[in-house]
């Protein structure tokens, strides 16, 4: 196998530069400064999550890094009326539908496509139209990911927080299993013509399995990184992240 074609890419979200600038109010430290030492370090793209009570990325971010930045933007976003005409104003490379509660601390599972999925058709063609590949951030249950490839969606984006937080508390048998299962869930999704992305959660510890999933193309994170970067610099931990992957998808070019 083409070790190029085979090379994963890294999307760094920088959501959490924003909560640190939004803690103190005014404008330091810039998300879009972020995203410039992310592009030097190595990174693929850029995500941010415009969340309807705007408690980090703002609408003004969004236009910053569009404009200042030169790497693919992935827009994260729920599936509002607000949020499709920013995104359509903003034109970002790519647009991911996730899930949103008000009360949430962080995203929690992924978007029930089959559930939704005749509204959600109807939502993401106008988004398809502007030019944005329309990714769903979902589980890796297979009703979820037939699902969106049945309302034209380009992407789905394999939620991994389960499986970290798994690893986290020691509990290794249901971390294993669930590994198996987005596993299970990429090689799906990748034979329905979906392209994968994986990510939430994800860490040093944690990001080889999931690297080395074959189908896997790209993986979006964000927390880890810049919590990391308190210690370590914001581009010695995206250079550290960049290097196990690359070390994980060796494996499978070498395989």
């Amino acid at each position: 196998m083409d070790q190029a074609q085979h090379r994963l890419r890294l999307g760094v979200n920088i959501d959490h530069v924003a909560t640190v600038r939004n803690a103190r109010g005014g404008a330091y430290p810039d998300p879009l400064r972020a995203a410039l030492l992310a592009q030097a370090a190595g990174a693929d793209g850029i995500t941010a999550h415009l969340r309807e009570d705007r408690r980090h990325i703002r609408d003004a971010d969004m236009a910053a890094l569009r404009e200042g930045c030169s790497l693919p933007l992935n827009f994260e976003m729920a599936a509002t009326a607000e949020m499709q005409a920013l995104a359509l104003a903003t034109r970002p490379h790519a647009v991911c539908l996730v899930p949103e509660k008000r009360e949430e601390r962080t995203t929690e599972g992924g978007l029930d496509v089959a559930g939704d999925a005749a509204r959600l058709a109807d939502y993401i063609a106008p988004l398809r139209e502007a030019g944005a590949r329309v990714s769903m951030f979902i589980g890796h249950d297979p009703r979820q990911i037939e699902a969106s490839a049945r309302i034209g969606a380009a992407v789905v984006e394999l939620h991994t927080g389960g499986y970290c937080d798994f690893h986290a508390e020691g509990r290794f048998a249901e971390r294993d299993a669930e590994l198996a299962a987005l596993a299970e869930g990429a090689r799906l999704a990748h034979s329905l013509g979906l392209e994968v992305h994986a990510g939430h959660g994800l860490s040093f510890d944690t990001v080889a399995p999931i690297a080395a999933l074959p189908e896997v193309v790209e993986l979006n994170i964000g927390h880890f990184l810049i919590a990391e970067s308190i210690f370590i610099g914001l581009e010695p931990a995206i250079r550290e992240m960049r290097a196990r992957m690359d070390a994980a998808r060796a494996g499978i070019v070498s395989a």
